[in-house]
């Protein structure tokens, strides 16, 4: 089983790496901040960027024909934890309305920064699609 680069082609075009890699039916879903359609980050606080950053993650994970209820772990790296936490009743709603009410396996890191300087979130995961939806690229 060889690995199949997945990168949606409304995502930016990725340049030393992909927005995801599909081994099987396992999705290895790469880092995603919360970058626009020009590769800038979008303005607006933790809960805009969060919004961004998961539904780029999303998008890659629909690309290949998964759901978020196939998301199986997701990190998020955040540079600013009290942040996070200060709006987390708002980042829950965020996530049930782009992915219903389940929730994988999470983990939330703290670092003190990321790729782009203004971002403060990036997300990653891992989804398992099941064989009757599952596209490959």
């Amino acid at each position: 089983m060889s690995p199949v680069a997945v990168n949606p082609a409304s995502l930016p075009a990725p340049s030393g790496y992909s927005h995801g890699t599909l081994v099987g039916n396992t999705l290895h879903l790469g880092g995603q901040t919360a970058t626009d359609a020009e590769m800038k980050i979008i303005p607006g606080g933790i809960v805009e960027q969060f919004r961004q950053a998961f539904g780029n993650v999303l998008t890659t994970l629909r690309e290949v024909g998964g759901e978020p209820e196939d998301l199986v772990s997701i990190t998020i790296y955040l540079t600013d934890i009290p942040d996070y936490q200060a709006h987390g009743k708002e980042i829950g709603k965020v996530w049930r309305e782009l992915a219903g009410p389940v929730y994988p396996a999470m983990a939330g890191i703290g670092c003190t920064g990321l790729w782009q300087p203004e971002a403060l979130i990036e997300i990653l995961g891992v989804a398992v699609i099941p064989d009757h939806r599952l596209r490959t690229p």
